[in-house]
């Protein structure tokens, strides 16, 4: 075998590896930087700096532009031309907008799931709530703001609708980075004794106080959202390992 063949090969077998282990990078960052968010660890306006991102995790830009691509999909990220990808930072008209259209987006699943669950569904999601209830007990905050978002989505999947669901994420992920950072039950991003409310209508076959605990729980998550602060992070003491 020739020294050309064997670099050639050489090449070949590492661009190889680069495209096996590109998805599996892409996954980690885009959970790092999603889980980051979500727990108020990176607040909005943070930059997310192609270059720096590249560093921490030792890949390519295009794989860095292709988890930002998909987090402004989502709605998480806003990306602003010649300036680069920020951390979401809704105006208060787009807050009040969005948790308008959550209203009446969630009314219509409550409608919904109401008459079509199963009881077995609903225990599902009354196990959900269990352990979100648990996660905050525990003082584990990065699992019980996870699953205080997810529970919307859950009820949401109930639907079948695969549409309303995908809908739904992107203004829960949106205004649920918009939460201020509190402790104290009852003022969290997303109370699991409100969620308990809404379940227990449900189960007793009551859809309108369902829907009128939904609607009591979101002005409620309105009215948690508190103004920016002007701090900034450091991508790489958040993301760094």
């Amino acid at each position: 075998m020739t020294k050309s063949t064997k670099t050639s090969r050489s090449f070949l077998a590492s661009q190889t590896t680069a495209r096996d282990q590109s998805p599996a990078v892409e996954e980690r960052i885009y959970q790092d930087i999603y889980d980051a968010i979500m727990e108020h660890r990176l607040p909005p306006r943070t930059k997310l700096t192609e270059q720096v991102l590249c560093q921490i995790y030792d890949t390519a830009r295009h794989t860095v532009r292709k988890v930002l691509s998909r987090l402004a999909t989502e709605g998480m990220v806003d990306l602003e031309a010649n300036r680069g990808a920020f951390i979401a930072s809704p105006s208060n008209t787009e807050v009040k907008d969005m948790f308008e259209l959550r209203n009446i987006i969630e009314y219509a699943v409550l409608d919904k799931v109401g008459r079509e669950a199963s009881t077995r569904q609903i225990a599902g999601m009354r196990k959900m709530v269990e352990e979100e209830r648990q996660s905050y007990l525990t003082g584990d905050r990065p699992r019980w703001i996870r699953l205080s978002a997810q529970f919307h989505l859950a009820l949401a999947e109930l639907t079948g609708n695969a549409l309303l669901v995908d809908t739904l994420r992107k203004l829960v992920s949106r205004t649920t980075l918009m939460i201020a950072k509190t402790e104290a039950p009852g003022h969290n991003a997303c109370s699991f004794d409100e969620h308990d409310t809404v379940l227990a209508a449900l189960e007793s076959g009551d859809i309108a106080l369902a829907q009128e605990h939904m609607a009591h729980h979101l002005h409620l998550c309105e009215d948690r959202v508190r103004p920016n602060d002007d701090d900034h992070f450091d991508l790489r003491a958040v993301l760094g390992k």
